[in-house]
């Protein structure tokens, strides 16, 4: 809180021992106090009873009455207050009070100065407490937002993965897969660059490529096949001779059906030559049920690729 919207009980007495002593006269201490905003119909009351000798309050009175009233005032008084305040600590020529009063008026200014610096630096600090509390309950709703928003992206993928289960077409039904799997690795934070095709100058088709993943700072080609019969070589061949083609690239196939021996054999081969993963599309089913990871599902088949020669881990 801002202490000037209202004087804690030390600062009000110490304002009350000090005013006086900066003022020499009575008036004067009446002078201050209109200086710094109070208005004349409040000090009138006060100019009454000192015309009167025999009731005329001293100085300390005059000060605690004039005080109380300001602070009584509550946010209406408040520009007074602060400007009673401003005047306090900003006072500096104690030739003006009276020669018995000037050291205790240095010391009293110097202790209001430090109270208000000790008051105002407990109210900083707790307004970057609370703005530090802020900045961390809206980072973690932002969090929370994307979270869900996550969680609805790999739902709304899933649910057309599994819409494709229903497709009775098969060519319909794995470009359904094909787009649905990319939602699902990009809704996993696993980056995507969606099917695409390689053509000549004519506009010939020289490749139709289902997707292109990154993992870990490797590019993956996919490839996506929906079949009525196990995965034989030359469907591996074709995807292999692609990959082979691009250098540092590696190759992913994923398969509603198994693999053949024969397609395994090949895949271990091309071991030799880079990373080649295998995946059951039941295996992806199954880890998205679960809620696990893609990518640590992906890791596993690609680490078991690389150690043991095993192009067709299974994730159970």
């Amino acid at each position: 809180m801002d202490i000037a919207y209202h004087y804690p009980p030390e600062l009000f007495q110490l304002l009350v021992d000090t005013i006086p002593r900066l003022c020499k006269g009575k008036n004067d201490v009446l002078i201050f106090f209109r200086g710094a905003g109070v208005a004349e119909s409040t000090l009138a009351p006060i100019r009454a009873r000192l015309a009167s000798k025999s009731t005329a309050p001293n100085k300390f009175d005059i000060t605690r009455a004039l005080l109380s009233h300001v602070n009584e005032k509550g946010e209406a008084g408040l520009r007074e207050r602060r400007e009673i305040l401003k005047r306090v600590v900003e006072f500096e020529d104690f030739s003006t009070c009276w020669p018995e009063d000037q050291l205790k008026a240095k010391g009293l200014v110097g202790e209001i100065r430090r109270v208000i610096n000790v008051k105002d630096s407990f109210s900083r600090m707790n307004q970057e407490r609370d703005r530090e509390a802020v900045a961390r309950r809206e980072a973690m709703e932002a969090r929370q937002r994307e979270s869900e928003a996550e969680k609805r992206r790999q739902e709304d993928a899933q649910k057309e993965l599994f819409a494709a289960f229903a497709e009775v077409n098969p060519q319909s039904r794995g470009t359904k897969a094909e787009a649905a799997l990319n939602k699902i690795f990009a809704a996993h934070q696993i980056a995507v660059r969606e099917s695409f095709r390689v053509v000549t100058e004519g506009g010939a088709t020289l490749e139709q490529i289902d997707g292109v993943i990154e993992l870990d700072g490797h590019l993956y080609f996919v490839e996506v096949k929906w079949l009525s019969e196990p995965v034989d070589v030359n469907h591996v061949s074709r995807h292999l001779v692609r990959v082979y083609h691009r250098g540092q690239s590696r190759g992913l196939f994923v398969s509603s059906t198994a693999f053949s021996p024969p397609a395994l054999e090949v895949c271990r081969e091309a071991l030799q030559r880079t990373v080649v993963a295998l995946c059951l599309l039941d295996e992806l089913v199954m880890a998205l049920e679960r809620g696990d990871s893609l990518a640590q599902l992906l890791r596993k088949k690609i680490v078991a690729a690389q150690t043991d020669k095993n192009p067709f881990f299974r994730v159970t």
